[in-house]
């Protein structure tokens, strides 16, 4: 391999980059405490209005999470996963103590009849297939005398059946207490059945330039402190870095290059085993291009011919129009240099086939549903196949109808095979007759009625690839960038973007991270730096190098916020917007006020538009947007009336009304309140545990932890 050839040729410059990483790790900190505190067993990691939660129990759901999860998610986000199942249990555990619910022996039976866990195991099912509680509670007492380990499982999952019933019962009464009354009925039914016409002149509040509409500090304080609730933050962290990256220079590219292009040629290698100088023959001429391509290629030589669909390859065009011995290249394509060989092209080597399958009893494979003799089945193929030679036949829709293969479904569809895929008849046919033909195929499976649909040629093509890769000389000179940065921003920890600007290196600013963030723009998970970016210890302005990706990141903590309601500063990005809203639409009322639509259009410099059935339960005014106070006030006319200035969503309006049309009324609002009745029990759970959860005084330790 092409690779290990490398590793043999670099290990003097190896031991060279272990010593000067042992001494970047020396200055870089890495010997002292600059991780996470440490928690000691037995500490919470959180608590609940006052109710800790356990680390120690916390730790062995998270293990058997990881078990169940496998490589499919993140450490972080097992842990928020076991954290929220955590909050869910303890909030409404607390709710079920306080209304003192609780299940006996028969409904902890009855839930474990309606878990598949236990109720589908056929060790637990009578000869009928049915659930049995005497061999399921004689199997947990096998368990109990025999099998410790199977027996904690179970009274595990006791538990969770046991606080799962108790939660089902908890929602039950609140659902018990739902209740929608006709009246409610109609009126849903009225808010969107009563319509409106409606004639306006809106003036959109971005007509308005932002630059002539001047906000001060005192005035987004004045908005926070009206809307506290908006402006609620998490701890967070802001930080900047700047990423040197172990990537091939222009240099190493070239290099890489002009190794792919010398082994496209003959060579002479000294061999130690004869004394004596050999011929080495290269890509363009070599007898065993396998052995070739193990030996210097990091791709390896796929023999099996594809189509050109099958080419993965932005070249596949040109690689497909080489003449066969002919080579192309190089070429770069995904982080390497290539050159391709065209070793065989077969014409028509790829058939697309549909086939109707007609089986008969005793036949290969058949379905026990199939009842038809062997003459059967023939007569019904041949009766199929003048059908399908018709012109007006649709032969997938005759496929889905009759064939008794499992291909019935997508219309008989075979998709695209080389020749040798199919049982020999059925090869036979479809690679010796043209495209279109239909035909009658005896095989060990039935009669095939069969229609060959396209035809493609397939490629065998060799591609010699070399990995485009930083050499050591490159990577020795990143590394010493790296530290160098990392020893000059240290030293001068306010001169950290006039450094990297001296050294025209990007600073990336990652705003406002949370506790349990674990990914960074651009270099993934990076759990550590967010870790070390929360830590106590860990001051404004404070420096840190990371080994990262194929990299380095020379790290600075920037900005701590703390939680409560934001500053100012922290509030103007999305204070700022509301607040030139409401000023905008004081100035449009007070400067632009008329009493007709016409006046208002012209002061305005807009047009009188129009509106037709607008309701109530989905107020949109087509152009405008969704604008529930106008329509709302719309409704409020008389027939021909027009409103005062009417501050909206998108602007200013002035409504006048059309026409108001009346629902039909109804003799019964059964429908109407059953499905305002049904939405409403379906949200029982998320209402109710978000209402819990918004009064709740939860402490959140992860951050110390993980």
């Amino acid at each position: 391999m092409a690779v290990l050839e490398k590793i043999r040729q670099r290990t003097t410059v190896l031991i060279l980059i272990i010593g000067l990483a042992l001494f970047a790790f020396v200055i870089s900190g890495v010997f002292t405490n600059s991780g996470a505190s440490g928690p000691t067993a037995g500490s919470a990691i959180g608590s609940v209005n006052g109710e800790e939660i356990s680390i120690d129990g916390f730790r062995q759901k998270l293990e058997l999470a990881a078990q169940r999860a496998g490589s499919n998610a993140t450490t972080v986000q097992l842990v928020n996963q076991v954290w929220n199942g955590e909050l869910r249990s303890q909030l409404l555990g607390q709710q079920i103590e306080n209304l003192g619910i609780s299940v006996e022996g028969d409904q902890i039976m009855s839930f474990i009849k309606n878990t598949p866990t236990y109720s589908q195991q056929p060790e637990f099912q009578d000869e009928n297939g049915i659930f049995s509680e005497s061999l399921f509670l004689a199997a947990v007492a096998d368990w109990k005398a025999n099998n410790p380990y199977r027996y904690e499982l179970w009274l595990q999952d006791e538990q969770a059946i046991m606080e799962s019933a108790k939660e089902q019962m908890f929602f039950n009464l609140i659902k018990g207490g739902l209740n929608v009354s006709l009246e409610e009925g109609k009126f849903d039914y009225k808010l969107a059945n009563d319509k409106v016409d409606i004639s306006y002149v809106r003036m959109p509040f971005n007509a308005v330039p932002d630059t002539t509409i001047t906000v001060s500090a005192d005035e987004i304080q004045k908005y926070i402190d009206s809307n506290p609730a908006m402006f609620k933050q998490e701890p967070a962290r802001d930080i900047r870095l700047v990423y040197f990256e172990e990537k091939a220079s222009a240099a190493d590219e070239e290099a890489i290059k002009n190794e792919v292009l010398a082994l496209l040629e003959d060579s002479e290698e000294y061999n130690v085993e004869t004394g004596e100088t050999e011929k080495v023959l290269g890509f363009n001429s070599t007898k065993d291009m396998a052995a070739f391509l193990e030996r210097h290629s990091d791709e390896a030589y796929d023999t099996i011919y594809s189509s050109e669909n099958e080419i993965v390859s932005s070249f596949r065009e040109t690689l497909t129009g080489l003449k066969v011995g002919e080579t192309y290249g190089p070429y770069k394509e995904n982080d390497a240099y290539k050159v391709s060989k065209l070793m065989d092209k077969k014409e028509a080597g790829a058939v697309k086939a549909s086939h109707i399958l007609i089986a008969y009893v005793g036949a290969e494979r058949v379905s026990p549903s199939v009842t038809r003799t062997k003459d059967q089945a023939k007569a019904k193929a041949n009766e199929l196949l003048r059908e399908a030679r018709k012109s007006n036949t649709v032969f997938a829709e005759l496929a889905r109808d009759n064939s008794d293969g499992p291909t019935a479904a997508r219309g008989g569809d075979l998709g695209f095979f080389q020749e040798g895929d199919m049982t020999p008849k059925f090869n036979d046919f479809v690679f010796s007759n043209r495209v279109d033909a239909i035909g009658l195929v005896e095989t060990e499976f039935g009669f095939h009625i069969v229609r060959v649909d396209d035809k493609q040629d397939i490629f065998r093509i060799a591609t010699l690839s070399r990995d485009i890769e930083a050499s050591e000389e490159t990577i020795n000179k990143i590394f010493t960038d790296a530290t160098k940065f990392e020893m000059d921003v240290t030293n001068a920890p306010k001169e950290f973007m006039s450094v990297a600007k001296e050294g025209n290196y990007d600073v990336k600013p990652v705003n406002k991270l949370l506790a349990m963030d674990e990914n960074l723009p651009g270099l993934a998970t990076q759990r550590s730096v967010v870790q070390w970016a929360f830590n106590e210890d860990t001051g404004l302005g404070a420096i840190k190098r990371f080994n990262v990706n194929n990299g380095y990141a020379i790290v600075q903590l920037t900005a701590r916020y703390r939680s409560g309601t934001m500053t100012v500063a922290d509030a103007s990005l999305s204070a700022l917007p509301k607040i030139r809203k409401e000023k905008k639409a004081a100035w449009i009322m007070e400067n632009k006020g008329a009493k007709t639509l016409e006046d208002f259009a012209a002061s305005t410099g807009q047009s009188i538009e129009t509106a037709s059935a607008l309701n109530l339960k989905n107020p949109t005014i087509p152009g405008a947007g969704r604008e529930p106070f106008v329509v709302g006030k719309a409704f409020n006319l008389a027939a021909g009336a027009t409103s005062t200035l009417l501050v909206g969503e998108t602007g200013v309006f002035l409504v006048k009304l059309t026409q108001k049309t009346e629902a039909t009324p109804l003799d019964n609002y059964t429908t109407y309140s059953g499905a305002l009745n049904a939405a409403a029990q379906n949200g029982v759970f998320f209402s109710s545990y978000n209402a819990l959860k918004e009064v709740a005084e939860i402490e959140d330790n992860r951050a110390i932890f993980y």
